[in-house]
């Protein structure tokens, strides 16, 4: 049996507290199709953060080409 994930998460300090950093769960992740070190984008909204996927080069040929 899978273990609830737990919405809420800690800000930790990464290097000398110019970064942080949350941990989003793995499960999430696969969720919505992301990998490791794929490039997002974070803008700043009103009582948050929202993080997007960023539209690469790569991307953006394969849609031209459907």
């Amino acid at each position: 049996m899978a273990r609830p994930i737990n919405s809420v998460r800690k800000i930790t300090r990464v290097g000398r507290a110019k970064s942080f950093s949350v941990v989003i769960p793995a499960a999430m992740i696969r969720q919505i199709g992301w990998r490791e070190k794929q490039r997002v984008i974070v803008k700043r909204v009103s009582r948050g953060f929202l993080i997007i996927d960023a539209k690469t080069k790569k991307k953006l040929k394969a849609k031209k080409k459907k």
